[in-house]
């Protein structure tokens, strides 16, 4: 039988872009196509080098494991090892999901001269078959994910937030809040809702406390000239609609950022108005703050969002 090292190389490059892209697709990565050609040409040359065995080292379980760690890194260069852990289970999970469906496919097709050498199944069949059974994998891999991760469970309820304000930082617990679509009118920046006593570590409490009747036109309030101007420009009314109030406002300003932890990914979120609300949030102080899906999805998407390192 006749073998061109190039169709190797081309089926396992595209199998592999295939898988790459789903995993990314999957846990939401920032995906880029570069990245993923390269990791998958590395996979298709390996491929190459196991067929033909030139070094027989590369055809151990030790070298297929390097391997895989070394496509995901180049693939998506995860932040931390527990990211890398994640991917490159997610990783493997799909590999066995898109080689069963070939595999079934291949089986009902039935073609000829199907060999396996070093690993690497050569033969008269299409690359199509391939292709189409990774789709069909991807599909499958999709459509499971979508369903357990639609069972939100406590650790999708509530999220470690950073903001910082002015060289000042602040931590709070945020509690998701489906129902939260608050923006600034003008800006349509997101808002997040805060609790007003645990932004007392980023503005002056004398502030906080009478920034209601500043606004509002009170002269009598006792602020100094240099803290007004250096606070008051950072300040937005926000209007907003609830159940027992049509027309209520809401004070808010506008944060140097926030950093939060989506998917085990720090993330920074630029952008984002955070809504200072007076009483509290839950009588156990389980969480200080509310935050909209709009903002994590937003993060997901590196929208308004940069890579930290954790």
């Amino acid at each position: 039988m006749t073998v061109y090292l190039d169709v190797i190389l081309i089926e396992n490059l595209c199998m592999n872009y295939i898988i790459l892209f789903a995993t990314g697709y999957i846990m939401k990565l920032k995906i880029k196509h570069l990245r993923i050609i390269l990791s998958s040409t590395i996979g298709g040359v390996y491929a190459i080098i196991s067929y033909m065995d030139i070094i027989p080292v590369y055809s151990t379980l030790i070298a297929k494991v390097i391997l895989s760690i070394s496509m995901v890194y180049i693939a998506y260069y995860p932040k931390n090892i527990k990211l890398c852990l994640k991917e490159l289970l997610l990783f493997y999970l799909v590999s066995f999901v898109f080689g069963g469906c070939a595999f079934a496919l291949l089986y009902i097709i039935k073609p000829q001269n199907i060999l396996m050498k070093n690993g690497v199944y050569i033969g008269t069949y299409p690359i199509k078959v391939a292709i189409i059974g990774a789709l069909v994998g991807f599909i499958i891999t999709y459509l499971a994910f979508k369903l357990i991760k639609g069972r939100i469970t406590k650790k999708n309820v509530f999220y470690e937030v950073t903001i910082i304000f002015k060289g000042k930082i602040v931590e709070v617990t945020a509690m998701l809040d489906t129902g939260n679509l608050l923006k600034d009118p003008i800006s349509q920046m997101p808002v997040m809702l805060v609790q007003k006593d645990k932004l007392y570590k980023i503005i002056p409490k004398n502030i906080l406390d009478s920034i209601e009747k500043a606004l509002g036109g009170d002269e009598n309030i006792e602020i100094d000239t240099k803290e007004r101007n250096e606070y008051f420009s950072r300040f937005r009314i926000i209007p907003f609609k609830s159940i027992g109030k049509q027309n209520g406002m809401l004070i808010g300003f506008k944060a140097d950022k926030i950093k939060i932890d989506i998917n085990d990914n720090i993330e920074d979120l630029k952008n984002i108005i955070i809504g200072i609300y007076n009483g509290k949030f839950s009588k156990s102080e389980k969480y200080s703050a509310l935050i909209g899906l709009d903002i994590l999805e937003r993060g997901n998407e590196n929208e308004f969002a940069t890579n930290a390192k954790v």
